[in-house]
């Protein structure tokens, strides 16, 4: 490989790096606010797990998304973040299970 592919895929790798602390950055404001969100959950004695919370969230992600990535993507992606912050609730919350 000549000296000029390997430059420009160094700058896009490092672009990538970049973009990635920037998503982990969110993510964890993301886990903030739901530490707090299972917070007041816990207090007011509601469940963790709310399906109609969760099809609110994919509607308004796949909706907003203009690609390039496409919208099934963006609800499986959206799918795990969500799996993972309830789980956290869960944990933090005490609780087993749904």
């Amino acid at each position: 490989m000549s000296a000029e592919p390997e430059k420009a895929l160094a700058k896009c790798r490092e672009r990538i790096d970049n973009v990635d602390l920037r998503i982990l950055a969110l993510l964890n404001e993301r886990t903030s606010i739901v530490e707090d969100v299972g917070r007041i959950k816990k207090q007011a004695g509601m469940a963790i797990y709310e399906p109609r919370r969760e099809d609110q969230v994919f509607s308004n992600v796949t909706s907003n998304n203009q690609g390039p990535l496409p919208s099934d993507a963006v609800k499986r992606i959206f799918e795990r973040i969500i799996d993972e912050m309830r789980k956290i609730q869960k944990d933090r919350m005490g609780e087993k299970g749904l």
